[in-house]
């Protein structure tokens, strides 16, 4: 099937397998791989972006689903090649990573968290970053950048 995405501000046309997931669609045909496949089944939440500005677990949605759509990846977060997203600034800040892997997933559904609730409680971002996994456990800092890019401190 054809199909015509925006993903990160570029319209991408392809004709793509009506099986293909969105995650294999930015990562083998858009060439973007920065989005990770964690689990394949929905419960890590590495390859999380952006669908019309709503967070996605990419691995539970078909490409065609997307026909039409905006797609933003972890590519695409930072205003420019020069400066991050300052949810990206933050967890480089408070050292929110250890191995990297759910970086990409961790950082657009927490984006996508402040969206939703600009000042959030330790709890509410707890909460709300359930659905990702980090295998190292580094919660606590990942916690601690979300909570300093809403301006709540460290």
């Amino acid at each position: 099937m054809e199909i015509s995405v925006e993903v990160n501000g570029v319209t991408q046309t392809s004709d793509v397998e009506p099986r293909t997931l969105l995650v294999h669609y930015v990562r083998d045909v858009v060439g973007l791989t920065g989005t990770n496949i964690g689990c394949d089944t929905s419960s890590c939440g590495a390859c999380t972006l952006h669908v019309n500005g709503e967070a996605v677990k990419s691995c539970t949605m078909l490409a065609v689903q997307a026909d039409g759509m905006s797609v933003t990846t972890i590519e695409g977060l930072a205003p420019s090649d020069d400066e991050m997203h300052p949810m990206q600034k933050a967890f480089m800040e408070c050292h929110a990573l250890q191995c990297g892997y759910c970086t990409p997933g961790m950082v657009m559904a927490s984006v996508s968290l402040l969206d939703e609730n600009p000042s959030p409680s330790e709890a509410e971002v707890r909460e709300g970053l359930e659905g990702n996994l980090c295998r190292c456990t580094g919660y606590h800092n990942i916690v601690k950048a979300v909570l300093s890019a809403s301006g709540g401190g460290q």
